[in-house]
This record gives structure tokens, C-alpha cells and sequence, in this order.
């Protein structure tokens, strides 16, 4: 797949920023809603079985949006498709607000998850597109802060929750006043995005039928499926965090909503910083060691989550968490795509089975918290962890491998 050559007047440099803010508008909404699930919960007077319910309705959301990304990219092109996802995750995050604080509405609350997945499934297919066509014509390794740019949105928006707690103001005007700002960001950003579509290189894209078919074929290939068990393992932790980390510190470490929302932030920003400084360290490792590593990491850290002891131990357990959870995502995306012919075929199935862990695995802590209780439910994370740790050797690049990436 290629990309038509941009417009003169379309900076590379503003194309870069443009897909990095849109990175961070992503990681801003996926982050709106868990520091705030305490006030949710109580709000419609839930368990958090139930509240496992509703963040289902972002999974079922996304992974219809991953499907339809290609539609509305061919459909309305890159700039046109990316603005009016992100306007209808605005659109359903407010609802989601309202409907939960205003009106105490599940099934609407429900409905508003179901719109902000459908938006964000979309959204990460098209500005991975995007980041993987700016890397190529710039010529330099950019996915990983690409990935940040997730990341630092998501330490920004687990800020703007804990400030909105610490300062009592309700979940709801959060929720909308954030859309607001969505819905400006994505009309300023989207104007440096080239206007040329991806297509195929002198030939027309291929019938949906085989289109399929290439996809389910990538389903039987047993390495890209190790791939992707790398993936279940740190998309599953990076989810529980998004979802039920605040939840954790605040009914079972004793601390308040506002301390609970910080230590999310403490998150976000572990994961940040280890995304963009984890460059060198793969780059001097190479992928198998540097995932070794930070697998490794994170089930200490989420060992020391469990068990707790002073808040600063629970801290420290946070921030190994987050860096558990940061490089298996990105490096996975590379992996997949080496890994054989039909890269996009390939980076679509692990890209499914990493979405189905980050917003599946929520519900699924949420069902073994009511059976077992939350703390204990996280042990599934630092299983999941430990067997990424094990398989971690598929990330090895083929010998015949010509990618530009660096890899070991």
C-alpha cells in the first residue's frame, strides 16, 4: 500500500504534528471516563458487574469500528473520515455524561459508550494509517512516539478528571466540555492532513471478497498469532488500568476520589514517558529483549498493586504497571507487520486481538471482581503479562525481513 504523494503546500512537519495531536485526542477520551467511574457508579447506582456492562458497550462499539474504518476512509477520505469519527466520539462521550449524571439513564449511558467505541475503533485504524505513511515519507522510526502521543493525551485527560474531582465539578459538564474540545481540535488538525486516499500503488484495490479472505488467513498463521498473545497480555493491563485502576485505589487501597484519579495520572504518565524514551532502549536490544524487559516489569508491578501495603508501595506498583504495558503495542505492530506478505492483512488481526484485550478484558475484571473482588481479579493481568513474557520471542524480526524499523 503506498500513498499518493502530498500536496506541495502540506508540510511534512505539519502532517507529523497533526497525526501526533490526533494520537493525543484519542488518549484524551479513552481517559475521560475512569477517573470519573467512581462518580458514575454512584450516580446510577451500580456494581461494578454492571459497570462492567456499560464499558462493554465501548468494546462492542470499537470493534465495529474497526471493521467500518476502511469503508469511511474510501468513502469520505482521510480528512473528512477522521473529523466526523472524532465528532461522533464528542457527540457520545456527552451523551454518555448526561445521560449518566443528568438523567440517570443507563440505557442511554450504554448508548453514548457504544457511540465514543464505535468513534475511537475508527479513529486508531485511520491515524495509524496516517503515522505509518508519515514514517515512510519521512523516513524515520515515528510509530513509537506516535504511540506516546496516545499516551500523553491519556496523562492530559486523567488530569483534566482529577482536577474535575478535586474541584467538584460533575462528571457530566466534564464529559461535554471535553467534547467541545474535541470537536475544535479535530477541525485544526485535520487541515494538514494531505488530501490524496492510500490505494494501491497502479492497480485498483482488491475485491472486498479477497479482502476478507487475506484477513481470515492471517487467523491461521500460528506466529502472527503469538503476536498477538503478546498483545492480549499488554493491552489487557493497559485496559484494566484505563477502566478499573481508580476503582482499585479507591475501595480497596482506602484512598479518595481525587488521590485515585492522581494515581491513574501516575499511570498515564509512567507509560508516556516509557514510550518515549523506550526508542533507544529497543533500538540497543532489540524488540524480543526490550519486551522481555518491560513484561517483566509490569507483573512486578502489578503484583505490588495487589498487595498493597503503604500508599507509596501502591504507587510504585503503579508506575511498573504502566511501563509493563507501554512497548508491547507498538512493537507488536511492527512484528505483525514483517512477520509476512499482506502487512495490512497482518497488522489488522493483531491490531483486532489487542482491542479485544484493551476493551474486552474491562467487562471480563469487572465479572471476576464480583466473585472474587477487584484486587484479586487483577491477577488475570499479571498472568496474561507473564505469558507475553514467555512468547515474546516472535517479535524477532525475519531474516528476510527488509523492514525499516529497528529489530533484533
Amino acid at each position: 500500500m503506498s500513498i499518493q504523494p502530498a500536496p506541495v503546500a502540506s508540510s511534512l512537519r505539519g502532517w507529523r504534528n497533526a497525526v501526533l495531536a490526533l494520537f493525543a485526542l484519542g488518549g484524551i477520551t479513552v481517559s475521560a471516563w475512569g477517573p470519573r467511574l467512581p462518580s458514575i457508579r454512584a450516580d446510577l447506582h451500580l456494581g461494578d458487574g454492571v459497570i462492567g456492562l456499560v464499558l462493554a458497550g465501548v468494546t462492542v462499539g470499537s470493534i465495529a469500528g474497526l471493521g467500518a474504518s476502511s469503508a469511511f476512509l474510501s468513502w469520505l477520505g482521510a480528512r473528512r473520515a477522521i473529523a466526523s469519527v472524532v465528532v461522533l466520539v464528542a457527540f457520545g462521550l456527552a451523551l454518555a455524561g448526561i445521560a449518566a449524571g443528568g438523567f440517570g439513564s443507563l440505557g442511554f449511558t450504554i448508548l453514548g459508550f457504544v457511540l465514543v467505541g464505535f468513534g475511537i475503533g475508527s479513529l486508531d485504524v485511520m491515524i495509524n494509517v496516517e503515522g505509518s505513511a508519515v514514517e515512510r515519507e519521512s523516513r524515520k522510526t515515528l510509530m513509537p512516539l506516535m504511540h506516546a502521543g496516545w499516551s500523553i493525551g491519556a496523562v492530559i485527560g486523567s488530569g483534566i478528571g482529577a482536577a474535575a474531582s478535586g474541584l467538584g465539578i460533575a462528571f457530566e459538564w466534564q464529559f461535554v466540555g471535553e467534547a467541545g474540545v474535541l470537536v475544535v481540535a479535530v477541525l485544526l488538525a485535520v487541515r494538514f492532513i494531505p488530501a490524496a486516499i492510500a490505494q494501491d500503488a497502479g492497480a485498483s484495490p482488491a475485491p472486498v471478497a479477497e479482502r476478507i479472505r487475506g484477513w481470515l488467513r492471517g487467523w491461521t498463521d500460528w506466529r502472527l498469532l503469538l503476536i498477538g498473545v503478546v498483545m492480549l497480555g499488554v493491552e489487557l493491563g493497559e485496559g484494566a488500568a484505563n477502566s478499573w485502576l481508580t476503582l482499585a485505589v479507591h475501595d480497596d487501597h482506602q484512598q479518595t476520589n481525587t488521590v485515585a484519579a492522581l494515581f491513574f495520572t501516575a499511570f498515564a504518565v509512567g507509560e508516556s514517558g516509557a514510550r518515549i524514551f523506550g526508542g533507544p532502549l529497543v533500538d540497543r536490544v532489540g524488540r524480543v529483549r526490550a519486551v522481555r524487559f518491560t513484561t517483566a516489569i509490569g507483573v512486578v508491578g502489578v503484583v505490588l498493586f495487589i498487595l498493597g501495603g503503604p500508599a507509596w508501595v501502591t504507587l510504585i506498583g503503579v508506575l511498573l504497571w504502566a511501563v509493563g504495558v507501554s512497548m508491547g503495542f507498538p512493537l507488536g505492530m511492527s512484528a505483525a507487520a514483517d512477520s509476512g506478505p499482506n502487512p495490512a492483512a497482518r497488522v489488522s488481526v493483531v491490531a483486532s486481538i489487542g482491542y479485544l484485550a484493551n476493551l474486552g478484558g474491562p467487562p471480563v475484571i469487572g465479572f471476576l471482581a464480583d466473585s472474587f473482588g477487584l484486587l484479586n481479579a487483577l491477577w488475570l493481568v499479571a498472568a496474561l503479562l507473564a505469558v507475553g513474557f514467555a512468547v515474546a520471542g516472535v517479535l524477532r524480526a525475519r531474516a528476510t525481513s527488509s523492514a525499516t524499523l529497528p529489530v533484533r
